[in-house]
């Protein structure tokens, strides 16, 4: 699959036509599907329809976005007007939105074409996308393996190349680490960088929509659409957006010496050997770079699993309460009254992962245990926060594994929720302080699947995580390796 920036120049020189790029997506994921299970819709005729109307400002001389006639996958947690919005769950079965996201409505606008909503686990909770209640995504690296979640598809769906990019949303590490189990970027934006308008909630104070890219690029370019003040979502940033593309150079010495800080906390015990190992080998091409390399503690970033589990269940048992059978949504048919009503939709709509942390966040909000839990987990959380805080005060991005270790095996971690719960071990601290997060490949494991660095940097300093995850790229080719397709090990 080529590249956002080749299919655009294809566009411009005319070698090829939106519609033909299109068709060409549309094919792949037709054939790739039964194996990697990426959308639960694909939406053709939208798709190619989109296309002809990008065919037809090329025909009529007009000025051509850079994303005018890409495919592009979208997490089916983001509203679509009159396109179904599961969140992979049966509750939301028959959800067809009567409006737009607001993300998704700026790529409509950019030219952007959308073949497909792509699959996730249950409202975001997940790490698997083993949680869906329609199927289960494969990694393309090795299919008996999962993509990580909660935004597998989207990262199976560009890793696979059944389009050149995806958006994902972020809560607890639900676009890093798919991104880091299927080789591809994938980056978490400043909260409030990215209108979540039209985003069905998870937990409001964490949930981030960002991009998936086969390069920095990409990723850059896509990031560029969809950041932007959004009067619709109280929680936007009213902040000038610069051009991203623009801060990617091929070393770290043109804007003088980045100054490149590595967790302590993030390295040594329940971190594979082999993650380390490919891990510390990025680090040390980083510093070959131009960059300057120093170890920094944050020492409460061990706090971040516990502090999570509190705080997002908290708010997913708030903004799960509207699923009640009566205004949309899946309903019990067979109920006796009311009551019984909102019990058996409630039942049989939620899968097991969402009501074990609807029954998680209601008890740590029940009167009695508030302070002890809720209350408690919000001032963790700031202490977090200060470590980041002091952090950037001596270096300009932080680097540590994306994940403890590479994709696992499907069915392997379903019966133990703590250790499924162990993989975003790297990733959540970084919601937890709104901060910019960047996952970029670097390496494979001896089972030829790969590994992925997690860059860090301070609030709005997504110019720094495209730096220097730009300079890495260019200086590596780990993004360029294909997925195999194998089904073994």
């Amino acid at each position: 699959m080529d590249t956002v920036r080749e299919l655009h120049q294809q566009l411009i020189n005319k070698e090829r036509s939106a519609v033909e790029i299109t068709q060409e997506a549309l094919d792949k994921i037709q054939a790739l599907e039964p194996q990697v299970q990426s959308f639960l819709h694909i939406t053709s005729d939208y798709a190619l329809e989109q296309a002809s109307q990008v065919d037809a400002k090329i025909a009529a001389g007009e000025e051509l976005g850079t994303l005018a006639g890409i495919p592009i996958g979208i997490k089916d947690n983001m509203c679509t007007q009159g396109i179904p919005t599961t969140c992979g769950s049966r509750i939301l079965a028959k959800f067809v939105p009567p409006y737009e996201s607001t993300v998704t409505q700026k790529l409509k606008d950019a030219g952007a074409v959308m073949v497909g909503k792509t699959n996730l686990d249950e409202f975001a909770m997940g790490s698997s996308t083993e949680n869906s209640a329609f199927q289960l995504t494969k990694n393309p690296w090795n299919l008996s393996h999962v993509p990580g979640g909660s935004s597998g598809g989207s990262a199976a769906a560009v890793a696979s190349g059944e389009c050149p990019i995806a958006l994902g949303s972020d809560t607890g590490g639900s676009i890093r680490q798919p991104a880091s189990y299927c080789g591809v970027v994938g980056m978490k934006p400043t909260y409030g960088l990215v209108s979540r308008y039209g985003l069905v909630a998870f937990a409001s104070s964490l949930d981030q929509i960002g991009p998936f890219a086969r390069t920095v690029e990409d990723a850059a370019i896509l990031l560029n659409a969809i950041a932007g003040y959004d009067p619709n979502d109280a929680t936007s940033l009213k902040v000038d957006i610069p051009d991203y593309t623009q801060f990617l150079q091929p070393d770290l010495k043109s804007n003088g010496k980045v100054k490149i800080g590595i967790i302590t906390e993030t390295f040594g015990e329940g971190l594979d050997p082999v993650v380390e190992k490919a891990v510390t080998k990025a680090i040390d091409q980083l510093k070959d770079l131009g960059a300057e390399i120093q170890e920094i503690s944050c020492a409460r970033f061990r706090y971040g699993l516990p502090c999570y589990y509190i705080i997002a269940p908290s708010e997913a048992s708030a903004n799960l309460a509207r699923y009640d059978g009566v205004k949309y949504g899946l309903r019990a048919s067979d109920a006796d009254n009311l009551l019984s009503m909102y019990t058996k939709t409630r039942a049989e709509g939620f899968g097991a992962e969402v009501k074990r942390r609807i029954m998680l966040g209601t008890y740590a909000l029940s009167a009695g245990y508030y302070d002890a839990y809720y209350l408690k987990a919000q001032k963790v959380r700031t202490l977090i926060k200060q470590d980041f805080e002091a952090a950037f005060d001596k270096v300009d991005v932080l680097v540590c594994p994306t994940a403890p270790s590479t994709a696992f095996k499907a069915g392997e971690k379903t019966e133990d929720p703590l250790s499924m719960y162990l993989t975003d071990l790297m990733t959540i601290p970084v919601n937890l302080a709104g901060l910019p997060g960047m996952s970029i490949p670097c390496g494979f494991d001896e089972q030829g699947l790969p590994i992925g660095m997690q860059l860090i940097s301070n609030v709005l300093r997504e110019d720094q995580l495209f730096q220097v995850g730009y300079a890495y790229e260019q200086a590596t080719e780990w993004h360029l390796s294909q997925p195999v397709f194998k089904d073994e090990g």
